[in-house]
Parts: structure tokens; C-alpha cells; sequence
């Protein structure tokens, strides 16, 4: 029994010095953990530090201004604008400027003060938006938070037996807050990015691996025709795996689909060449399949943790939000919300195509060099 414990010991120990002599093995070990760590530490996060609303006060009274007063000196709202008239509110929460506006109607301050019990509920109504539906149902309970120390203050004062202000919500794009509008199309992305890269990043490592890739130099096809093979099936794979899924959404999950679908179409072949360029580029780099699987995966994680596909990138700090512009798949996300909930087309979205055709473009490029080298 020693003697085998022994034994076990020693290649156990043998096993471990030679995972660690093994400068890629240290580096396996070591440096994704960190990297994913990080991401996760500063990205994943569920808390909204930074709410921006507007204020749209008809009332002007004293009551109001001690409400508007309530919400300037919560330390997670951000007050970006003060709306005068009704048609200033949709621009701001078109654009994203505010999360959320806070209506105080006219006779607000003299339902509060009136001497009539039955009329001194006064409405206060928020509109929110609903696009994201978790930031959403978070913001509206900071909203219900401080609405509720206010009605506790003025029943103290007041002595009343009941609530003052009654707050009614309305959320745009997605009225009942439904989870599942906000999440599904997401998958989209997320489901088609992880086919394409792994298909494309164990093409060339498969090869090399085999050892069929010397076989591929010496027949007739060009560096370019070799890659551009390559590079095909993933693109594939991922355009009919994103249809089955988009069907899916629509007919199954019954998720709207209120924009265009040729720009929905164009943005998810844009991405999937973004896609395709850093799986070739991870296929590049990778000798064995092990390889290409691990670097698959330390991009996939990061990438969709940096999205915005759970938590909002204005949450994270400014040095997360500067690398997510290199994440293709955060501008994917763009696309999908606003094709499904927006209702939006080629004008809105151009600006969320051309990053992705520029890193397509980036990493394509750079893996053809790459690939180019390593056949030299």
C-alpha cells in the first residue's frame, strides 16, 4: 500500500513539474483566470450606480420642488435633462440620454394639500425605459424607494392614514417589462458567435494537429483560397444556426419583430465575418485543437460579458466601457434590441455596422498575414 502511494506520488509530482517547466502550460494556468477574473469582477455587475432621468414638473409648487429635490439627492440618479413640454420626453429616452422620466402633473402640490380626503392621492407617473427589462425593474424599485420615503415623510406631517402619492410606471418598447424580450434575441448573437468561432478556430489547429495541413501546401490552391475554405463553413454554419434561432424567437418565444429584417440580415453577416476573422486568428496561433479550444473560450467569455447582453456597459467602469468598442458582438447586441424593439432600419444602424465591417476587416487581414507567415 505504501509502496503504490509512493509510486502515485511520484508521478504526481513528475506531472506537476512538468506543467510548470512548460511555459504555455504556466501560461494556460495563469493568464485566462486573470483575464476572465478581471472581466468578471468589473463587468458582471447587477447594480445601477448611475440612473439618468428627467424631470418633467407641471407643478411648479413648493410640494413638487421637495419631490424633485428627493430624487437630486439620491446618489445613484443622474438628472439629465428638464423637460418644458411633453414632446421633449420621447427624443430623450429614444436616444438613451434618460433611463427614465419623472411626470409631475399640474394640480400635484394642491391634491397633496387639499382638505378633501378622496382627493388628496396625487398620480406621479414615470416613464421608463423598457428595453432592457432587469435594468428597467431595478431603476423603478429605486424610483418606488424614494417616492415611498417621501409619502412616509408627508403622512408623518400630514398625519394620513394612507399613501399621498400614488406612482404609476409605463415602459416603452416593452410595456409589461417581459424578461424574455429583452434576453432571447440576445441569444442570437451569443448561440451564433460561439458556432462560428469554434468551428473556425479548430479548422487550421485540426489540420496541423493531424497532420494533413503540409498536405494542403502542395496542391494547387492559393494561401487565399486555402483560408477563404477555411473561413466559409463557420460563416455558414453561423447564418443558418442564427435563421433557426431568429424563427425560434419570433414563432415560439413570440418575441416582436417590429424592424427590418435585411438590415437584421446585414448586421448579423457583418458580424459573423468578425466572427470568422478571430476564430481564423486564433487558428493561426493555435498548434493542437486543446489550444484552439482554450482560445476559442477566452474570447467567447469576455466578449460576452462585455456585450451588455446581461448587465448594461453603463454600469461599468470607463476603462471596461473603452475595450467593449472592440467586442463585435456588443454592437450586435445594439442591433437585435433595436431591430426586434425599436422597429428600426439601415438609417439607425449604420452607425453599429461599420465597427464590425472594420474589425471583420482587422482580423481577417491580420489572420491572413499570420497565416501566410506560418506557412513560410
Amino acid at each position: 500500500m505504501r509502496s503504490m502511494l509512493t509510486r502515485v506520488l511520484a508521478l504526481l509530482l513528475k506531472e506537476f513539474l512538468a506543467l510548470f517547466k512548460d511555459p504555455k502550460s504556466r501560461s494556460v494556468l495563469i493568464g485566462p483566470p486573470l483575464i476572465q477574473l478581471i472581466v468578471f469582477g468589473y463587468a458582471a455587475t447587477f447594480e445601477l450606480k448611475n440612473i439618468p432621468y428627467a424631470i418633467y414638473n407641471e407643478d411648479r409648487g413648493a410640494i413638487s420642488r421637495r419631490l424633485e429635490a428627493a430624487f437630486a439627492g439620491a446618489p445613484s440618479f443622474h438628472r439629465v435633462a428638464t423637460i418644458s413640454a411633453a414632446g421633449e420626453i420621447t427624443p430623450l429616452i429614444d436616444s438613451r440620454e434618460a433611463l427614465l422620466v419623472i411626470h409631475i402633473g399640474q394640480r400635484f402640490s394642491d391634491r397633496l394639500l387639499s382638505s378633501d380626503y378622496a382627493a388628496v392621492q396625487s398620480p406621479l407617473q414615470v416613464l421608463i425605459d423598457g428595453r432592457n427589462s432587469n435594468t428597467a425593474m431595478l431603476a423603478m424599485n429605486y424610483v418606488r424607494s424614494i417616492v415611498d420615503d417621501f409619502n412616509r415623510e408627508w403622512m408623518t406631517e400630514r398625519g394620513l392614514p394612507s399613501l399621498p402619492a400614488r406612482l404609476e410606471s409605463r415602459a416603452w418598447f416593452n410595456p409589461n417589462l417581459e424578461s424574455r424580450w429583452f434576453f432571447v434575441p440576445g441569444i442570437i448573437g451569443m448561440l451564433a458567435l460561439i458556432a462560428t468561432i469554434l468551428v473556425t478556430a479548430m479548422t487550421v489547429a485540426r489540420e496541423r494537429e493531424e497532420g494533413t495541413f503540409d498536405q494542403l501546401l502542395v496542391t494547387p490552391l492559393r494561401p487565399g483560397e486555402i483560408l477563404l475554405g477555411k473561413a466559409l463553413p463557420g460563416f455558414l454554419i453561423g447564418l443558418a444556426q442564427g435563421t433557426v434561432i431568429l424563427l425560434i424567437t419570433v414563432l415560439w418565444f413570440g418575441v416582436p419583430l417590429r424592424g427590418s429584417v435585411p438590415a437584421l440580415y446585414c448586421g448579423l453577416a457583418l458580424f459573423l465575418l468578425s466572427g470568422v476573422g478571430a476564430g481564423l486568428l486564433i487558428s493561426s496561433l493555435a498548434v493542437t485543437q486543446q489550444q484552439a479550444l482554450l482560445g476559442a473560450f477566452l474570447f467567447m467569455v469576455p466578449a460576452i460579458i462585455l456585450s451588455g447582453f446581461a448587465t448594461p456597459i453603463a454600469n461599468m467602469p470607463p476603462f471596461v466601457q473603452a475595450v467593449t468598442y472592440l467586442d463585435p458582438l456588443r454592437y450586435f447586441m445594439t442591433i437585435l434590441r433595436k431591430v426586434f424593439l425599436e422597429g428600426a432600419g439601415f438609417d439607425v444602424l449604420a452607425s453599429q455596422l461599420w465597427p464590425m465591417a472594420a474589425i471583420g476587416a482587422a482580423t481577417l487581414a491580420l489572420a491572413g498575414w499570420l497565416f501566410r507567415h506560418r506557412m513560410n
